[in-house]
């Protein structure tokens, strides 16, 4: 999927699940919470990519993720694809194929998204506010340039910085005191593992239960039989399924703040009658 259409889901699924964990668990969550919740998810759905670089020396090429900070971000890609590249050869199995390049590998796991989420959670216990406005920082530059892509092609990625600092620091100071530090590392890791789904349903697959093997291979691709998967930025994907995205996120948005927004109203037409 592009990385527009990943960026989209993660909103979408944390939305909706945060919609669910307030009616059937009773865990409310304040506006800014679920704004900030929201922005973290859709950008950690973006952070499987960073295995896809580009040209750094240019500035050019790569995925959606990796000119999210210009050259910063393109050079960190390159380190990550290298990195991918090379746990895929040292581990790979006969069967598996040769490859040239580390797409689609190392960071396209269960166990590096779910490990991903925890070391979150981690460093923001341990280091606090620097770590916090740190991961704040990073994912909603990502979430920016994956859910505004057209406004962050014009903008450029010191717009997009310039952006992301300001909301990073504004964030930090009104969230709770605890500053969520569990619910950040988790919504990095569901937006990871949001990204792995999405990419399961396209043509190519993911190797998703790596380190397991599944038959004679190691780095197994994952994925929808040939009739049920979508071609990534094929007309399935930027029609059907970002309406489907877009819908879901909005509604359930909708219901989220919707009672607050009544109840806010009817508190402002009190005082006004009085």
């Amino acid at each position: 999927m592009m990385g527009s259409s990943h960026a989209l889901s993660g909103a979408a699924v944390w939305l909706a699940g945060s919609l669910a964990l307030e009616h059937f668990a009773g865990y409310h969550q304040g506006p800014l919470q679920i704004a900030v919740g929201t922005a973290i998810c859709a950008g950690g759905a973006l952070l499987p990519d960073m295995d896809l670089s580009g040209r750094v020396t240019t500035n050019r090429g790569g995925a959606t993720v990796a000119r999210t900070f210009g050259i910063v971000s393109l050079f960190a890609a390159e380190v990550v694809e290298k990195v991918s590249l090379g746990v895929y050869r040292m581990t790979r199995w006969r069967a598996d194929p040769k490859r040239s390049y580390g797409h689609r590998t190392l960071t396209h796991t269960l166990i590096f998204n779910v490990g991903i989420g925890w070391l979150t959670t981690m460093l923001c216990a341990a280091y606090g506010r620097w770590a916090v406005l740190g991961v704040l920082f990073v994912c909603f530059g990502m979430a920016l340039r994956g859910l505004f892509d057209d406004w962050a092609q014009r903008a450029g990625w010191v717009v997009i910085t310039g952006t992301s600092a300001i909301a990073a620091i504004e964030a930090y100071r009104y969230l709770p005191a605890d500053r969520g530090y569990p619910m950040l590392g988790l919504a990095v890791g569901v937006g990871g593992l949001v990204h792995v789904l999405g990419d399961m349903i396209t043509k190519h697959g993911c190797p998703v239960l790596w380190p397991i093997p599944i038959g004679r291979r190691l780095w197994y691709c994952v994925g929808l039989p040939p009739g049920l998967s979508i071609k990534a930025g094929g007309t399935v994907e930027r029609v059907f399924l970002r309406s489907v995205f877009t819908l879901v996120a909005l509604g359930a948005a909708l219901a989220l703040v919707g009672g607050d927004l009544i109840r806010h109203w009817d508190a402002l037409r009190l005082y006004a009658g009085r």
